[in-house]
């Protein structure tokens, strides 16, 4: 039960003393003073009950896939899995401080395997304090989802057509990216905004995926800074281009792997129910000759895709994407996919999905289709 403010008892108490007392004859005078009384003890327990009442909101979201893929060798692949549950909880402390978070679980659940290693995983995948600096600048610290891209911000299972993320964004960014650190972000009315963070850095050589430290004990010898532009100021279209700079991309100096800079950008125009999405992104890693052929390999690896994607039906839309990506290796190590398919959402917050695939050999020739149901709330 909620605790009982003064005003709230001092209130209770004056009118149960009123009702109480037998009538007596007052002046006009002495009842307009007890009527400005009751009044002002009234607006006291307003107030009071607007500022005790929760300003916590709990959210999330989740998505089950089914994958049947086979390779021109006849292998298959076949899985169900519940890749991800996500909870968010948020709490705004004041109007100019708050609280966001994000916990997630992948694959169910987590266990051991004979060989020592695990499946499954659980992470806080963002967990920071927001500051409003003014009207349209704000600051942050904590664990948070670098700028960077389309879905490294926004992946809830109903905001993009295909069962599965899209692998340039997965393979090249690499999406879900969170770190540690601090940012300042700025939006102006004229759709211009811009993000600046300071975080930690990736810890992987040339392993961009790997590389994620994502805030777990993250050595913080070499720290990554990262820039955003973006324009939506036109209905339907956004314009942005990240870049992002770590003087060493193993945290260590003695070795052969040394800075690298990634940059991306990409743009999204909406015509009437016609979404067309372009992407691409590049990592530059500064590689010695005397370091390993493997790593010499992988100094340059890119990515890029295009999506059309077509509302039919406010609750049916239809896509195709053609996407392609490098990570680098010996000999022809460019992958390609093609993806087409189609979401349903019987709620603006439900999404049903469908899609073909098809990859080139370098990508593992596994064409099939994929199914999936997600939600958000």
């Amino acid at each position: 039960m909620k605790y009982r403010s003064i005003a709230q008892s001092t209130l209770f108490a004056t009118m149960s003393v009123a009702l109480a007392q037998p009538a007596l004859a007052v002046t006009d005078e002495e009842f307009k003073a007890l009527q400005d009384q009751l009044d002002m003890l009234a607006e006291q327990v307003e107030e009071n009950s607007t500022s005790t009442g929760s300003s916590t909101t709990i959210g999330g979201y989740g998505e089950l896939h089914y994958n049947n893929w086979s390779d021109d060798q006849g292998n298959t692949f076949k899985e169900l899995d519940f890749h991800r549950f996500v909870l968010m909880i948020n709490h705004e402390f004041n109007d100019d401080i708050r609280f966001f978070s994000e916990f997630e679980i992948e694959h169910a659940y987590i266990k051991d395997t004979d060989d020592g290693s695990s499946t499954g995983y659980v992470a806080v995948e963002q967990a920071y304090v927001q500051f409003d600096l003014s009207e349209h600048t704000k600051a942050n610290a904590g664990i948070f989802l670098v700028p960077v891209g389309i879905m490294n911000e926004t992946h809830e299972p109903a905001t993009f057509y295909g069962v599965e993320r899209n692998p340039i964004e997965k393979n090249i960014i690499p999406t879900t990216w969170s770190e540690a650190g601090a940012f300042l972000s700025g939006y102006y009315g004229s759709g211009f905004s811009y993000d600046l963070a300071l975080s930690s850095g990736l810890d992987g050589g040339t392993n961009i995926r790997g590389g994620r430290q994502k805030g777990s004990n993250a050595v913080a010898n070499n720290l990554a800074a990262t820039a955003r532009a973006r324009y939506t100021g036109v209905p339907g279209l956004e314009l942005a281009a990240t870049a992002q700079y770590q003087d060493d991309m193993t945290q260590d100096t003695s070795d052969d792997i040394g800075s690298a800079t990634l940059l991306e950008a990409h743009v999204r125009w909406g015509i009437r129910n016609l979404t067309l999405t372009g992407l691409y992104a590049y990592w530059d890693i500064d590689v010695a000759a005397s370091a390993s052929q493997s790593d010499i390999d992988k100094e340059k690896q890119d990515g890029g895709y295009i999506e059309a994607s077509y509302k039919l039906h406010p609750e049916w839309g239809v896509f195709v994407r053609q996407n392609q990506w490098d990570n680098g290796g010996t000999g022809d190590t460019t992958k390609e996919q093609t993806n087409v398919g189609f979401n349903y959402w019987p709620h603006e917050y439900v999404v049903l999905k469908a899609d073909y695939q098809i990859q080139n050999d370098v990508a593992g020739s596994y064409d099939g289709f994929n199914l999936g149901v997600g939600y958000q709330f």
